[in-house]
């Protein structure tokens, strides 16, 4: 159990990370101040200010964030009239650093309850010194300075020149769709080190014979390593799933095959021995499918992987759009924590590979045109596109909301239903 709930913090780990790096990365790229990157949620543990963004990781390491300037985050709550906090100014008299944080103090700080404020425009704080209601201040704000925020994380200020929606039509799309983007690169590269982990090679998927195992019910047949399975009783055979079909299917009762053996196709009789697969009886007969080794190969087995996992998971949500959906057809935490058990057991290999559907899938998932997830977000970035003038912000956050609210009644609703599934049942 231990080991599977830190191979869960793990893999949950990385594809926060992942995403959230996608999003980090063409933000700055863009010119827009991410204020936070964290990674878990809850109170912080450690951080680290660089660069102007605050780096933190938070005690549940479920889940994360960018926190990107002017993207639904605002200094107002921090600095309403009558909030006493502490600044401390450079050679110029301009303010460096607002503390509103009860948790931490300033070095040689001035106290100062607050009258008005302004760190988005015109840069400036204005308010009481030690107090004194008869002398008003007023102080010039410099463009990158920090404030501490009530529950003690220090960040930089959100001039509007660096916030998300200064930043060009093109730039905001791709720092939205950039955190799915690197989901899918993550899958595609995991599905990749999968087939160098092959240590026998890339299967083929053809009707040819890779290897018969001594004294098995192929080799005593006079089946070998090269022969091509042409057909099985009335089954014609074009690649090994065809072959594997035929053969499982008839445990313990006679076949007849045909093959190619150098050249000369011969038919030859057999009964494959009856092997119990979970609580099912198939036929084996011994016979291993032809592989490859090559470079080529298994780059070509990842991308063909990938192309499966992405295919699968599109034909699942257009059977929930045109047949209705269920509960079971979600999985929250507790899913992903009950699929990183079964993954476990099946060794190193089977973890990545649960890591890279799990991380297409986020990918997918979160470019469904649903408001708060990123493709609602881009579709919203499309609308505009189209009138060609910005969203109003209010209506914006409005959407965002709603759709915000919705996804986390779902995440309630599916999480609960996880855990009867899983766990009670």
């Amino acid at each position: 159990m231990i080991i599977t709930i830190i191979t869960f913090i793990i893999v949950f780990g990385i594809l926060v990370l992942v995403h959230e790096f996608g999003h980090y990365y063409f933000a700055k790229r863009a010119g827009i101040l991410v204020r936070e990157f964290s990674i878990g949620m809850g109170p912080k543990i450690w951080w680290k200010q660089s660069g102007g963004t605050t780096y933190t990781i938070r005690i549940l390491p479920l889940g994360g964030y960018v926190r990107l300037a002017g993207a639904d985050d605002e200094d107002e709550d921090e600095l309403r009239p009558g909030t006493p906090v502490t600044i401390q100014l450079n050679d110029q008299d301009q303010v460096t650093n607002i503390n509103a944080s009860q948790k931490t103090t300033l070095f040689q700080g001035i106290p100062l309850q607050i009258v008005d404020s302004d760190l988005v425009n015109d840069l400036w704080i204005k308010g009481y010194v030690n107090g004194d209601e008869s002398d008003l201040k007023v102080y010039n704000v410099a463009h990158d300075a920090l404030i501490t925020e009530h529950d003690g994380t220090v960040v930089q200020i959100a001039p509007k020149d660096v916030q998300f929606n200064s930043a060009s039509l093109p730039a905001r799309m791709m720092t939205n769709f950039a955190g799915p983007m690197n989901n899918f690169i993550l899958s595609l590269v995991v599905f990749i080190i999968l087939g160098f982990l092959l240590s026998g090679g890339v299967p083929v998927n053809s009707n040819k014979i890779g290897h018969v195992n001594a004294n098995s019910v192929a080799a005593r047949a006079g089946l070998a390593s090269g022969d091509r399975i042409k057909q099985v009783n009335n089954t014609k055979i074009k690649d090994w799933t065809d072959l594997s079909t035929a053969i499982s299917s008839h445990p313990g009762k006679k076949i007849t095959v045909t093959y190619e053996h150098q050249g000369k196709q011969h038919t030859t009789t057999m009964v494959p021995k009856t092997v119990k697969q979970s609580d099912q009886k198939v036929g084996q007969i011994g016979i291993l499918e032809e592989t490859d080794k090559s470079f080529s190969a298994r780059l070509n087995f990842g991308w063909q992987r990938f192309v499966q996992a992405g295919t699968l998971i599109f034909s699942v949500l257009g059977h929930m759009f045109t047949h209705g959906f269920s509960l079971n057809d979600f999985g929250g935490p507790v899913a992903i924590y009950a699929g990183t058990s079964k993954a476990t057991s099946l060794g190193f290999t089977g973890v990545l590979n649960f890591l890279a559907l799990l991380s297409i899938n986020l990918g997918i998932v979160n470019l469904l045109p649903i408001p708060a997830l990123d493709g609602g977000k881009l579709l919203l970035n499309i609308i505009e596109a189209i009138i060609r003038r910005p969203i109003p912000e209010k209506a914006e956050g409005i959407v965002t909301m709603i759709g915000f609210f919705l996804l986390l009644v779902l995440m309630i609703l599916v999480t609960w239903n996880d855990i009867q599934r899983y766990f009670i049942r």
